[in-house]
C-alpha cells in the first residue's frame, strides 16, 4: 500500500492467509483508536478517499491492476457497446467483454473487498465523530462526507451485483454495512431496502455538509447529485428532477464551453463543471502499470492501448464531426495518415483519463459533473411526458459542445421518441465514464454489440457474417434479463458469510 497519506499511521494493511476462507474484512482502525479531534478525523477520512486510488494489498499480494477506480470503470464500460476489446488478455477485465463471469475473478473480488473496506473506514469515522459533544460545522461536514461515501459505495456495489431496481425491487441486493458492529454473517438486503439506505445516507450527508472543502471531497451538491442519480435509477422522475435542479440552481457550477470541454478531463479539479472528482497527483501516476488509462490509450511508450472506442459509438456520433466530444476519441495513424488497425479493429484511442500535467496516463476522474444533472433531469422529463423540457435540457449540453447550429429547439428528430433522443445524447456525453451499461439495462433495453471484437471469444473477423448472429454467441445482443448483466457475488463473501446468497 502506498504511503502518500497521513492516515497510514492510523491504519495498517490487512493480513490475508493463503486460503480464500482466511480473508478477514476487519481493520485495526476503530473508534477507540481513532483520535477524536478534527485533525484526526480529517486524516482518517482522507485515508478513506485514498482507497479509491491506492493499490491495496489483497489476498496476500499488492497487484498494480487492483484499484477501485480501475475496476469501477472497466467492469462497467468494458461490458458496454462503447469500448471494443482488440485482443484476448489474461487480465480479468476480459470477463466484462465476454460476460463469462466467475465468482473467483480477481477484479470483481477486489472491487467488492475495497468497497467494504471504504465503508468500514467511514463507519469508524462516523462512530468516533458522533461521540463528540456539540460538533461544530467542520466536524459535521466530515460526518456528512462519510455518509455520502457510504451511500456512494453501497450504490456502486448495487449496480454491479444486483438487478436494476426497475426490473425487480424485491430481488436480492447487496449486504448493507452501516455499523462497525455489524455481524460478519449477514444476508443480502432487497434492492428496495438498499436504495432506501442509499437515499437516506445521501440525504443525511447533504443535511450535514455546509463547509465544502473543494471538488476532490464530497459536498452538499455532490450528495444532491448522488440523489439525482439514485432516484433516476430507481425510476422516480419527480425526485430526479428535484435534486438535479438543486445542483443546477446552486450557483456553484456552470457547463464548460466547447473550447473548455476539450481539456476538462485533464484539468478536472479546476473545471467549472466538476461536482466531485478523485484527485490524483503526479505521485499517483501509475503509468503503464495499473493506471485507468493504460488499457485505452498509448502514446507509444505509456499505456497498452488494447481497447478502443467502438464502431457503434462512432457511428452514433458520425452525423456531427464538429462535435467537440470527438476530441476524446483519437485515431492512431501511420506516417502516411492511414488509420491503423489491430487484429482487424480500427484503432481509436480514448483520452478521457489522460492529459493531466501532460501525462498520457494521469487524470483526476470525475465522478459527478453538471452535464449529468441536465441529462438526468432530461431523462426524467422525457419519461414524465414533458418533451419540450427534456429537449431544452439536452440543448443546454449541445450548445456547449459545438452544436449550436444543431439544436432541437423543441422538435424531436423524425421517428425518434423523447427518451431515445435523451439516451443518445447521454451516451455521447457520458461515454467512458461508467454510465452506459447501467443506462441500457435499467431502461430494460438490449445491448447491441454486433461488431467485430474480442467480446466474441474464439472467432476472427473473417470467420463470421456479423449481420447474422452466430450460434453460441448470445453476447452479441444482450437482453436486460440476461443473468450476466450483473456479476457474481465474490467467492470470498460466499465462503465466509453463510447467509449471503449467490447470483444465479
Amino acid at each position: 500500500m502506498t504511503t502518500r497519506f497521513l492516515l497510514i499511521i492510523l491504519t495498517f494493511p490487512l493480513l490475508f492467509g493463503s486460503c480464500l476462507k482466511d480473508i478477514s474484512p476487519s481493520d485495526s482502525l476503530t473508534p477507540g483508536t481513532l483520535t477524536q479531534t478534527t485533525q484526526g478525523l480529517k486524516q482518517a477520512l482522507n485515508g478513506a478517499y485514498a482507497l479509491f486510488k491506492d493499490h491495496v494489498e489483497f489476498n496476500g499480494t499488492t497487484d498494480l491492476n487492483n484499484m477501485y477506480l480501475r475496476q469501477y470503470f472497466q467492469m462497467s464500460d468494458f461490458a458496454s457497446d462503447d469500448i471494443v476489446c482488440a485482443q484476448t488478455t489474461t487480465d480479468p477485465l476480459y470477463y466484462s467483454f465476454s460476460l463469462n463471469h466467475t465468482p473467483t475473478q480477481t477484479n470483481s473480488r477486489y472491487f467488492w473487498y475495497i468497497s467494504y473496506k471504504i465503508i468500514n473506514d467511514v463507519n469508524t469515522v462516523i462512530e468516533a465523530a458522533e461521540a463528540i459533544q456539540n460538533p461544530d460545522a467542520t466536524v459535521r461536514q466530515l460526518i456528512g462526507e462519510c455518509y455520502f461515501l457510504r451511500a456512494f459505495c453501497h450504490f456502486n456495489l448495487a449496480k454491479f451485483y444486483a438487478r436494476p431496481y426497475t426490473e425487480d425491487a424485491a430481488a436480492a441486493g447487496i449486504i448493507l454495512r452501516t455499523s462497525t458492529s455489524d455481524p460478519a454473517s449477514r444476508a443480502r438486503s432487497t434492492v428496495a431496502d438498499v436504495y432506501a439506505a442509499i437515499i437516506a445516507d445521501a440525504a443525511k450527508g447533504a443535511e450535514l455538509m455546509g463547509q465544502p472543502r473543494g471538488v476532490q471531497y464530497a459536498s452538499q451538491e455532490a450528495a444532491w447529485a448522488l440523489l439525482s442519480r439514485a432516484y433516476l435509477y430507481k425510476g422516480d422522475n419527480d425526485s430526479t428532477i428535484y435534486y438535479s435542479n438543486k445542483v443546477i440552481n446552486s450557483g456553484r457550477f456552470t457547463l464548460t464551453t466547447a473550447d473548455g470541454f476539450k481539456s476538462m478531463f485533464a484539468n478536472a479539479g479546476g473545471s467549472t463543471e466538476t461536482i466531485l472528482c478523485v484527485a490524483f497527483t503526479t505521485v499517483d501516476d501509475y503509468g503503464k502499470a495499473g493506471s485507468i488509462a493504460s488499457m485505452i490509450y498509448s502514446d507509444g511508450n505509456s499505456g497498452w492501448g488494447e481497447e478502443f472506442a467502438s464502431q457503434s459509438l462512432r457511428d452514433t456520433m458520425s452525423a456531427h464531426p464538429e462535435d467537440v466530444r470527438w476530441s476524446y476519441i483519437v485515431p492512431l495513424k501511420d506516417g502516411s495518415g492511414n488509420l491503423q488497425k489491430k487484429n482487424g479493429i480500427e484503432t481509436y484511442y480514448i483520452t478521457k483519463f489522460s492529459g493531466q500535467g501532460g501525462s498520457p496516463t494521469l487524470s483526476s476522474p470525475i465522478m459527478f459533473r453538471l452535464a449529468e444533472m441536465y441529462l438526468n433531469k432530461a431523462e426524467a422529463e422525457a419519461k414524465a411526458g414533458n418533451t419540450a423540457a427534456a429537449l431544452a435540457d439536452v440543448d443546454m449540453i449541445r450548445k456547449n459542445r459545438g452544436l449550436a447550429g444543431a439544436l432541437y429547439n423543441g422538435q424531436l428528430p423524425a421517428g425518434k421518441t423523447a427518451l431515445e433522443t435523451v439516451l443518445k445524447e447521454r451516451r455521447i456525453e457520458l461515454a467512458f465514464e461508467g454510465h452506459r451499461t447501467f443506462d441500457v439495462y435499467r431502461n430494460k433495453l438490449s445491448m447491441n454489440r454486433t461488431y467485430w471484437g474480442y467480446h466474441l471469444p474464439g472467432l476472427k473477423e473473417s470467420d463470421i457474417d456479423l449481420s447474422k448472429k452466430p450460434a453460441g454467441y448470445e453476447n452479441m445482443i444482450i437482453s436486460p434479463d440476461n443473468k450476466r448483466v450483473v456479476y457474481y457475488i465474490p467467492i470470498d463473501e460466499i465462503q465466509t458469510n453463510k447467509l449471503c446468497s449467490q447470483n444465479p
